[in-house]
């Protein structure tokens, strides 16, 4: 692989700012550590190499010596050990990391880490090579076999011990805000940090190093203020190359064409035109495919256009009212339990019920108000949780609530969303309801200079990965077929179903 020099320049810079944290990548070899705190900021849009060099960089600290901290499994501290941590806020921001073989995890699993029952605890230091084979009652030989194959090819110890048929229930019994620090810190997706999370990351790593994109969306209620915008500019690295642009990407020709200040709407959708005639990976859209809203959501700016959207889609698969369909799509909302039950709280925001963690339904639980679930992006993903699920229609105040425990996960509908929930996501091919573009750019708001709708523009398409579908119309396409879960794959059979109550006796 060869560096681009902007590229060349933000390794170099970081890799004397590892140094100086006691990790010498260029010599592969750990040294004393200065003690002193440090925060780089690497920057560029998207295709910029920002991914590429993250990668690069943690490679390079695990060639080093340096343990990669994941956030399922710790291991006990040593005195001699140095440590690195790949995050990013969302389980889905964290999967499209790991699909590019990077060893990611959310920053919720960082800041909460487990506490596993003393006997499995022996299973997880053999896999992670720090204990000899244990010997645990009930758990087999052949079962044991399975978890270290496991392990081998999918670093996760939870992974490995499902595999040997034990419940996540079983083995971690709790949950604890982290007390020892890290020493390294690599944040994808800087743009989504509210201040709080900057602030408690700063506390946990002696090195930060942020990898943002300063054109899509600030977090809300911060007057377009990003985390890294704090970073002293001489520690702010740009990437300006772009270098996906080597495959020749429209999609990403037309997201870089967003920061012409002379561009209007009008003009950017006649580019989006003239793309389609040349390449099937843009699409200009009559109308709304159904199929497709089930595993990746219709982006959208406005909330009664997102509403409308969902119930289009409930009615073209026949679902009825007061119930949901496997298969339909939900997004987290956030936990609703009371203070006293905050380890509760720990223990669902841990298995991935993050707000605005995506999620498919699987069906009902065995209890009134639980809801079997697969969490989009977790390493884990199967879990059955005590569920508030609150399907909302146009003109109406309250939502209609299908299932409910008094206390859980609280869950809209994810067929649609909002794009400032989409950022930090990708799906394979997106669609992008041009009419609330358009309405964006005639309300003529802006955000930190750049008009609205040029920020929305860009975070929708860029979410991306082959295909662009411009969808131009209010209307509908009805689906090819039923709604089912046949694509989500390794579906565990009910013993090793993960299970999490957030009330005691619920």
């Amino acid at each position: 692989m060869q560096f681009s020099d902007d590229q060349a320049t933000a390794y170099d810079t970081i890799s004397g700012a590892l140094k100086r944290a006691g990790v010498d990548i260029d010599n592969a070899t750990l040294l004393p550590e200065s003690g002193n705190a440090q925060v780089f900021a690497v920057l560029g849009k998207a295709g910029s190499g920002k991914t590429m060099l993250l990668a690069k960089l943690g490679e390079a600290l695990g060639e080093a010596g340096v343990d990669i901290i994941s956030g399922d499994y710790e291991g006990k501290a040593r005195k001699d050990r140095r440590t690195l941590a790949i995050l990013a806020p969302t389980n889905k921001a964290a999967s499209v990391l790991r699909n590019r073989d990077v060893a990611a995890t959310t920053i919720h699993r960082i800041l909460y880490t487990p506490l596993y029952d003393p006997e499995y605890e022996k299973i997880a230091e053999w896999l992670a090579g720090n204990g000899e084979r244990p010997e645990i009652e009930g758990i087999t030989d052949a079962a044991l076999d399975r978890a270290a194959l496991f392990y081998k090819s999918n670093k996760s110890i939870p992974g490995a011990l499902a595999a040997a048929g034990v419940r996540g229930s079983d083995f971690i019994i709790g949950w604890k805000r982290r007390e020892e620090p890290l020493d390294i810190g690599f944040i994808d997706e800087s743009s989504m940090l509210d201040d709080k999370q900057f602030e408690d990351l700063c506390d946990i790593f002696s090195t930060l190093i942020l990898f943002g994109d300063p054109a899509q969306l600030a977090p809300v209620g911060q007057s377009g203020s990003m985390s890294f915008d704090k970073v002293n500019d001489k520690r702010r690295l740009v990437l300006s190359r772009v270098h996906r642009q080597e495959q020749d990407s429209p999609i990403l020709d037309l997201a870089h064409a967003l920061s012409d200040p002379a561009l209007n709407f009008e003009t950017f959708e006649r580019m989006i035109e003239q793309a389609a005639l040349k390449d099937d990976r843009v699409v200009v859209a009559p109308r709304v495919e159904a199929s497709l809203m089930a595993r990746s959501p219709v982006l959208c700016w406005r909330n009664a256009t997102r509403i409308r959207l969902i119930q289009a889609f409930r009615s073209a698969y026949n679902a009825p009212g007061d119930m949901l369909l496997p298969g339909e799509p939900l997004i987290c909302d956030g936990i609703e339990l009371p203070a006293k039950h905050r380890k509760k709280r720990l223990d669902l925001e841990a298995r991935g019920l993050i707000k605005g963690a995506q999620v498919v339904y699987l069906g009902e639980g065995r209890k009134p108000g639980f809801s079997r679930l697969n969490v989009m992006g977790a390493l884990d993903p199967y879990v059955s949780a005590a569920t508030i699920i609150k399907i909302e229609a146009p003109d109406q105040e309250e939502p209609f609530i299908p299932y409910a425990a008094r206390m859980g996960a609280s869950f809209l509908h994810g067929a649609a969303c909002t794009i400032h929930k989409a950022q930090g996501s990708q799906w394979d091919q997106v669609q992008v309801f041009a009419p609330d573009i358009y309405a964006a750019s005639r309300a003529g708001r802006m955000e930190a200079g750049i008009p609205m709708w040029k920020r929305l523009a860009y975070v929708a398409i860029t979410r991306a990965e082959t295909r662009l579908h411009w969808v131009t119309r209010y209307r509908l396409g009805k689906p090819t077929g039923p709604l089912d879960v046949s694509d989500l794959k390794d579906v565990p059979p009910p013993a090793l179903e993960l299970t999490v109550e957030p009330v005691e006796n619920l």
